[in-house]
């Protein structure tokens, strides 16, 4: 197979590749993108079971806030390392140590113990991404690149749904294989990665041409980057247990204020060697392309986040059905990304459409704000088919535009950072609107309580002097299985109290999503390279990056 490449690869101009050869590759790209996403879908389902059974229930955040801490570091330097050395032997390194991670996480005793392993898990999972994204940045001109992204739509959709059945199957088995269930939630990485390193091995051949001079490794700038992130991440995922103004939210607010203005001062005595170059942000479509990831990423994650727990709480669906009930929105990214991409490659214009995008998903939260626990699943489903047209105007456009806008020797710089600035913004936005449903949900249900009180169905249900428990309000926030177990009629105001919380959300939300396009409208136009990165860098006189297309 290499040596059939080789020969394609010799009647091909120099630094392209055939049609034929970009599909070979897909083939190991693929592979390593649907283990990453794979990941993500089947862990959140089966959480709330492992950490029962290793019997750290309230400890279950730093399980998930490790993975997200060591995957968001990590995916800068994967890209500018991608750039100096080459992306194919980090690809295949990635791999690696995400199953290696996976392999620890299944013999996990304790919820600590997970944590340090979905951690060093997350080690690997920060260049899976990326490195795919930057790897096709390489081989494809972004105008030709609409003709491969149906395939990573269809991947990511499969993903989508397969992850939530899967983990929901193994996390309901006590024993499979003599090993518990939901131990094989981590398992299934393992034969995965396995073939997806083999067909990485042998389909994975990509040009690198080497810096033309010595390049400086940016340690400083990697440590006083963990340095600030470390904090931030930690206070956005626990500052609503912790409280926002307690003393530990502050210390990890000043101790990631102080690591984030170390590493700017860093990246500036850098220059170019820099991690992140701040000369990217000059360049007015890469800075607006960022800018609009953060908050993209914020009503992006925030919003999507609530989808399945709405349908669980308020619908009362399985979180096999949950997975079920996300298809409308996985379909409509579907076909507007591939739409989207076919349009961009005929017409080379590419502006107007994260444009449609973020009002869209601005429209799609928005109708998602009027939903009721009473509303029908069918109009739930079509808001959410609205929202997941909006995103997929606006995640390949944004990346085609901060992959063309600067030079070829920096997509790898460009990729990572447009992605590590959208990992942060759905960080954010996750933590805030979680802080924002749990502080109003206690309130909202107390007052369907009351409402709901007077009625002669609720005197019914109530009817014998037992009366409600006035501790139940705050008990099913910490777990909500205890609303299917009460008569439909009590059980009505605490869906509602849940589902007034989240419109709340998803409005907050919206709002963030019109940010977002007022964002974009100060995008340039970008002309789009009808070349790849390979060869424009095989183009460019020795030692002179090509320049950027704006």
């Amino acid at each position: 197979m290499a040596t059939e490449f080789a020969q394609e690869q010799s009647a091909a101009p120099a630094g392209e590749y055939t049609h034929a050869q970009v599909l070979t590759i897909l083939s190991g790209l693929m592979l390593g993108m649907f283990l990453g996403s794979l990941d993500q879908t089947i862990v959140s389902t089966s959480i709330r079971t492992i950490a029962d059974d290793l019997q750290g229930l309230s400890v279950q955040a730093w399980v998930t806030t490790a993975y997200l801490i060591a995957s968001t570091i990590t995916t800068p330097i994967y890209g500018k390392l991608g750039d100096l050395y080459g992306r194919k032997k980090l690809f295949m390194f990635a791999i690696t140590v995400f199953v290696l991670g996976s392999a620890l996480c299944s013999f996990a005793t304790s919820m600590y113990q997970l944590a340090a392993f979905r951690a060093f898990q997350g080690l690997g999972a920060g260049g899976l991404f990326t490195l795919v994204l930057a790897i096709i940045g390489d081989i494809v001109s972004p105008r030709e690149r609409a003709r491969y992204s149906g395939y990573f739509m269809a991947m990511f959709g499969t993903s989508s749904v397969l992850g939530p059945v899967i983990g929901g199957f193994f996390a309901g088995r006590d024993e499979l294989l003599f090993m518990s269930g939901w131990r094989w939630v981590f398992l299934v990485n393992v034969p995965i990665g396995i073939v997806a390193l083999f067909v990485v091995l042998r389909t994975l051949h990509v040009h690198h041409t080497p810096p033309a001079r010595r390049i400086r490794i940016d340690w400083w700038g990697a440590g006083t980057l963990t340095l600030g992130l470390i904090p931030l991440l930690t206070v956005a995922e626990q500052g609503r247990v912790w409280g926002w103004s307690s003393g530990r939210s502050i210390t990890c607010f000043v101790i990631a204020a102080v690591g984030l203005v170390a590493f700017v001062l860093a990246e500036r005595a850098m220059g170019d060697d820099a991690l992140i170059p701040l000369r990217i942000f000059r360049i007015r479509a890469a800075a607006v392309t960022i800018a609009a990831s953060v908050v993209v990423g914020a009503a992006m994650f925030g919003g999507i986040m609530l989808l399945p727990l709405y349908m669980q709480i308020v619908h009362g669906a399985s979180p096999t059905e949950s997975g079920f009930l996300m298809l409308p929105m996985v379909v409509g990214m579907m076909i507007a990304s591939i739409s989207a991409g076919r349009l961009i490659g005929r017409t080379g214009v590419v502006r107007p459409f994260p444009l449609i995008g973020t009002a869209l998903v601005t429209v799609g939260l928005l109708l998602l704000s009027f939903t009721t626990a009473d509303t029908a699943l069918p109009l739930v489903m079509a808001a959410m088919f609205v929202l997941g047209i909006g995103l997929g105007n606006c995640m390949q456009p944004l990346l085609l535009i901060v992959q063309s806008s600067v030079p070829p020797t920096e997509i790898g710089v460009a990729t990572s950072s447009s992605t590590f600035f959208r990992q942060i913004g759905g960080t954010l936005g996750v933590a805030v609107f979680l802080s924002l449903l749990f502080s109003t949900v206690g309130d909202n249900i107390r007052s369907a309580i009351a409402k709901e009180s007077t009625t002669a169905a609720w005197q019914q249900a109530t009817a014998g002097g037992q009366g409600l428990d006035p501790s139940l309000a705050q008990k099913v926030q910490d777990d909500s299985s205890i609303i299917e177990k009460l008569n439909p009629v009590i059980a009505h105001p605490f869906k509602v109290g849940f589902a007034e919380s989240m419109d709340l959300v998803f409005l907050c939300a919206a709002g963030t999503s019109l940010l977002a396009f007022i964002v974009v409208w100060f995008m340039p136009q970008v002309r789009l390279r009808d070349t790849s990165a390979s060869a424009a860098r095989a183009a460019a006189p020795a030692g002179v990056p090509a320049a950027p297309q704006e």
